[in-house]
């Protein structure tokens, strides 16, 4: 089987797009409480694609460079997560969630630290839910931050051309600063073929 045959039915997608709002509106509330503020966070769409397609899709992004927050995860599925959006978005970001009184010096010094705390946050609170209600736990590495044109994202750290992305389309307001981005978990076909199990397992346990 090839990244390009794997298909989740209209149910198994139905059952994953419920998962994964429940994950990132949990995650907006911890952002919520750390600056204080209303935070928004909507899931338009959710995609299995391949690395190729995945990549084709994050163009739609490009205004300049991408900037992605980066983390592991294991357990008994695994794969690389990341939190995708313009890199112009970023100091924009960091002044949110910073302070609006902070100097263009300030923000440049703290983006590192703030871009790895928001997208430690939103893909914890997300990918730990969503592991959660799967009735599985996972670890997850530290956050680390990556930049480029988007393709070199979606490498696992053994690639293989069957492996495959979870596509999250994700829009939030923050401060009333709209970003658009994307959630992608990278995974390869066998950790996939766990996942889609699992989701059947939760679909027959919410139908009871």
């Amino acid at each position: 089987m090839t990244a390009t045959e794997f298909e989740l039915d209209e149910l198994e997608l139905d059952a994953l797009t419920e998962l994964v709002n429940i994950g990132v509106s949990r995650a907006a509330v911890s952002l919520r409480e750390m600056v204080s503020e209303q935070v928004f966070l909507s899931v338009p769409s959710v995609a299995v694609v391949s690395r190729k397609q995945a990549a084709e899709l994050i163009a739609e992004l490009k205004s300049g460079h991408l900037i992605a927050v980066r983390q592991a995860f294991d357990g008994e599925f695994s794969g690389r997560a990341l939190l995708i959006f313009p890199e112009s978005n970023s100091l924009e970001l960091v002044r949110a969630v910073a302070g609006e009184h902070l100097t263009l010096e300030d923000i440049l010094e703290l983006e590192h630290e703030a871009l790895a705390e928001i997208g430690n946050i939103i893909l914890n609170g997300c990918i730990a839910t969503i592991a959660n209600l799967l009735q599985r736990s996972l670890r997850m590495s530290l956050p680390e931050i990556v930049r480029g044109a988007g393709p070199e994202f979606f490498e696992l750290v053994t690639p293989s051309v069957n492996d495959v992305v979870l596509f999250i389309h994700i829009n939030f307001s923050l401060k009333g600063r709209e970003v658009s981005g994307y959630i992608a978990l990278v995974m390869d076909l066998p950790s996939l073929a766990i996942v889609k199990t699992l989701i059947d397992a939760f679909i027959e346990r919410t139908a009871r």
